[in-house]
């Protein structure tokens, strides 16, 4: 990414909610962004997935930049590049554990995979240790166990690229913890470049590079060695 700005506009005021971030990531890093609350992290990660448009600057992802496509266009690059983990889960009530699961593959991949699909969405939920809860809603999972089908469904289509916000926030110690094996194991698995947005440090020490963001601004940018992690 080159040059990230966002601000807006409150009443006769503007805002500036992230001010001129530069950095790059290269593939099969991990990435923890770290920051108090309201320090821009949240705005940066949506804006790297594509879910927001900054007011300056752009977003490339393995060659396309991002920013500013056509909103058909945009959803197909995430589609093939980004998987997405959400604070609040973001499951679909109306649709199973599996369900779930399979939601972007049918939405993204040809008809004749979907059986592939299906397989697959099977292998992440016993990867989560959610085999059994497959047919279950979402009302009827704890915290936890949603939020391990939402990492499940982040990796569906094999994206190259995950985006973490706040995965373990609205979960107590032990659930989150657990969740962190899980969104490891499955990223070491995939083989994925994982960036991920917290304010617990306990989170930021599995990754092997930590982005502090203050103010709208990066202010450090550390990489670990193998032994620090």
């Amino acid at each position: 990414m080159a040059g990230l700005r966002k601000s807006i506009r409150n009443g006769p005021r503007t805002v500036e909610i992230l001010r001129g971030i530069t950095f790059d990531v290269s593939a099969g890093e991990f990435v923890a962004i770290v920051g108090s609350s309201g320090s821009g992290k949240s705005t940066l990660l949506g804006l790297l997935a594509g879910l927001d448009t900054p007011t300056e600057g752009n977003v490339t992802l393995q060659g396309t930049a991002i920013s500013y496509l056509p909103e058909d266009k945009l959803a197909e690059v995430r589609g093939k590049l980004i998987g997405f983990v959400f604070q609040s889960y973001q499951l679909i009530p109306t649709l199973t554990a599996l369900e779930n699961v399979l939601l972007p593959h049918e939405l993204n991949a040809p008809s004749k995979e979907q059986a592939a699909g299906i397989a697959r969405a099977k292998d992440l939920l016993a990867a989560v240790g959610l085999s059994e809860r497959a047919d279950h809603y979402p009302v009827q999972l704890s915290g936890g166990e949603q939020q391990r089908v939402a990492l499940a469904r982040a990796f569906i289509l094999r994206p190259p690229i995950v985006l973490a916000d706040e995965p373990t926030g609205n979960l107590d110690t032990h659930n989150g913890a657990h969740i962190m094996e899980l969104l490891l194991d499955l990223n070491r698995r995939e083989g994925t470049t994982l960036v991920l947005v917290t304010h617990d440090p306990a989170v930021a020490a599995h990754a092997t590079r930590v982005l502090t963001v203050r103010d709208g601004e990066v202010i450090s940018d550390i990489y670990k060695t193998p032994e620090q992690v």
